[in-house]
């Protein structure tokens, strides 16, 4: 886990506790007896910490989350390292999180390859940093980059980390001798202040006010950033010790807290949704995709394949779509760049990689098509029967279907054993979930190859059964029924929507509901009407039939003024649904939310009972990344749990 290794004077020690260097208890005791055991060899005058494998120490040790810490413990390790008789160079590569960059800034010095990362991630886990993380950043970089890059959680490149000093040197090629070189060279020049003993200036009380309230804002009911926060003004105006004694208090009271305990379930789900263990096939290769449909969808799905590297084909019906389409797809390229995300190059690059046409003949050697076409049956038969001809047979085919059920979609379709529903979240290129949905006859490979795609998109794969809505629409309808309940028995809408927002999501499901377009959820409602099912008439139902889709009409359930997204409350609304509501008891926000999050929860069993969702793990990931569910309240299933 820890060796020794010298380059004439300079020691090199080397971690190596794959997968990711993780600062478990026995590489903490390593690394503190090997600064004893190099303080004492008086050859020795310098030494660099490097790490095996394909990152620094990426931070702490996951298995021991939850349980109690056991020594050397972080904060006495880093202190060590700082005391330490001979000067340590942290060599990085990879990322340096939490408290692997704790580590590093107990080190004298810091250098790190051009691709590397630093960061603090912590507050993502529902704490603060407990290893000096607060107290040293801004001693290290100032308080205004240690608010930055502590109550947001999101690591820096390197090059940014240098100019904000928060690494010494940055390096290409050969870290390891380049770090050596680096401790060499700075032997011949005094050596800096330790981090611990040098001063830190607070910014006036106004500016930390000023902090506080876009935190609060930005952070919708989270309380670890807010008292990083905390944490970093002690920093900036109390003595190290002091601080630091302080940090650690906070650490402790959070580590204990609901929402580090919801935030580290939704952690572990996350790293266990890529790879489930009823996985049993080897996924096939795609080298290449194509997308049937290029509307908002289907150039978002074709911007996530371009982003992940694959080349992509976009077939649309004619010309003029195939126009559109590119324009679309464009479109997200260049919001892109304008909001610093690609450059022009790379944004050309994106589109130089997409072929676009309207000849299925351009899809024969296509290794996987997604097909996000516009939601009615016989219009994705059609593509899937021009596919079924156009096609190799062991091309995986996929349909992007919100509602329909897949088997229909498939029937008749040769090899059927290639085809599943991969359902995409709005915007594709930026919604991290993706409902994988196999039918019987889904190969164990293509459903490997649909958990695949969705590692190399980046993206948090869930599997779901067949049924309307899959998992996750058939919870947000009911989520939407029981706030139309709510409505029926006389609490406000406006008073519905700020009672979620309370509860930390973004928007209400009214607010959302404008937001998209009432008329979306009608339809589906209306087809399921003509196809002979049995739907009852909703609030929305009245509401559209009026004219009053949402904000595309500036009306639905709230008003809207002209160039204005702001909701207003709607006499018209009330007036057209007045016959339907009749006057109930005063609810509080609490008791709304209550209402709200237990009818996704009991939806959420059913669910499960029906084997629809493998475990409630999956549901909570589900709610969490496509519906906006508070992160740190864990998910639906996790808040009943608990």
């Amino acid at each position: 886990m820890i060796s020794i290794d010298r380059d004439g004077d300079i020691a090199i020690v080397t971690v190596d506790n794959p997968p990711v260097n993780a600062l478990g208890q026995a590489l903490r005791q390593g690394l503190w007896d090997a600064v004893g055991t190099l303080d004492a060899d008086d050859t020795i005058r310098a030494v660099v910490l490097i790490c095996a494998g394909r990152t620094f120490i990426a931070g702490a040790d996951v298995t021991e989350f939850g349980k109690p810490p056991m020594p050397p413990h972080l904060p006495d390790l880093v202190d060590r390292l700082e005391q330490a008789a001979k000067p340590w160079t942290a060599a990085i590569h990879g990322s340096a999180l939490g408290g692997g960059f704790e580590v590093a800034m107990g080190c004298r010095f810091r250098v790190a390859l051009d691709t590397a990362s630093v960061g603090l991630p912590e507050v993502s886990l529902g704490i603060v940093p407990g290893a000096s993380g607060t107290v040293r950043t801004p001693r290290l970089a100032g308080v205004e980059a240690a608010v930055d890059l502590v109550t947001t959680g999101r690591p820096v490149k390197a090059a940014k980390a240098l100019s904000l000093g928060l690494i010494d040197a940055l390096v290409t090629g050969d870290l390891r001798a380049e770090a050596v070189a680096f401790a060499r060279t700075v032997l011949t020049q005094p050596l800096p202040q330790p981090i611990s003993t040098r001063p830190v200036t607070s910014p006036d009380p106004a500016w930390w006010d000023e902090q506080k309230k876009a935190i609060t804002k930005r952070a919708k009911g989270e309380i670890a950033p807010l008292r990083a926060l905390d944490c970093l003004r002690v920093a900036a105006e109390k003595p190290f010790a002091d601080a630091m004694a302080h940090e650690r208090a906070t650490f402790l009271d959070l580590r204990a807290s609901d929402q580090a305990a919801a935030l580290r379930h939704i952690f572990f789900a996350e790293r266990a949704a890529p790879k489930p263990a009823h996985l049993n096939a080897k996924p096939k290769d795609i080298r290449s995709a194509a997308v049937i449909g290029g509307g908002t969808m289907g150039a978002g799905i074709a911007a996530a394949l371009r982003d992940a590297g694959l080349p992509v084909i976009l077939i649309e019906r004619d010309d003029e779509a195939v126009q559109r389409g590119l324009a679309n797809l464009r479109n997200i390229f260049d919001g892109a760049v304008k909001r610093g995300k690609l450059t022009e190059a790379q944004a050309q690059a994106r589109m130089d990689g997409v072929t676009a046409g309207s000849d299925y003949a351009l899809l024969a050697d296509t290794d996987l098509v997604i097909e996000a076409v516009f939601e009615d049956l016989s219009v994705k038969r059609a593509v899937f029967t021009q596919l079924g001809q156009t096609c190799r047979p062991d091309a995986i085919l996929a349909t992007n279907t919100s509602y329909l059920d897949p088997r229909l979609i498939a029937q008749g379709l040769p090899h059927p054993d290639r085809f599943i529903g991969l359902h995409f979240f709005s915007p594709a290129n930026v919604m991290k979930l993706l409902e994988i949905v196999p039918t019987p006859t889904t190969s164990n490979e293509t459903l490997a190859t649909g958990f695949a795609l969705a590692r190399a998109l980046n993206k948090i794969p869930v599997q779901a059964g067949i049924c309307d809505g899959f998992i996750g629409n058939r919870i947000l309808k009911r989520y939407r029924a029981e706030a139309e309940t709510l409505v029926r028995q006389g609490t406000p809408i406006a008073a519905i929507d700020a009672a979620m927002r309370a509860h930390g999501f973004a928007m209400g499901p009214f607010e959302a509901q404008d937001l998209g377009g009432l008329d979306i959820a009608y339809l589906q409602r209306e087809g399921a009407r003509a196809a002979g099912q049995d739907v009852p008439e909703t609030l929305g139902d009245i509401l559209v039939r009026a004219g009053r889709k949402g904000q595309k009409t500036a009306g639905g359930w709230y008003d809207y003024a002209p160039g204005d997204r702001t909701p207003q409350p709607s006499e018209t609304t009330a007036a057209l649904l007045a016959d339907h509501i009749t006057t109930g008891p005063v609810l509080t926000a609490e008791s709304i939310a209550a209402r709200l999050t237990g009818a996704m929860a009991a939806e959420g069993k059913a669910i499960l009972a029906e084997g629809i969702a493998l475990k409630p793990s999956d549901i909570d990931l589900v709610k969490v990344h496509g519906y906006g569910y508070p992160r740190w309240r864990g998910g639906p299933m996790f808040a009943v749990a608990g």
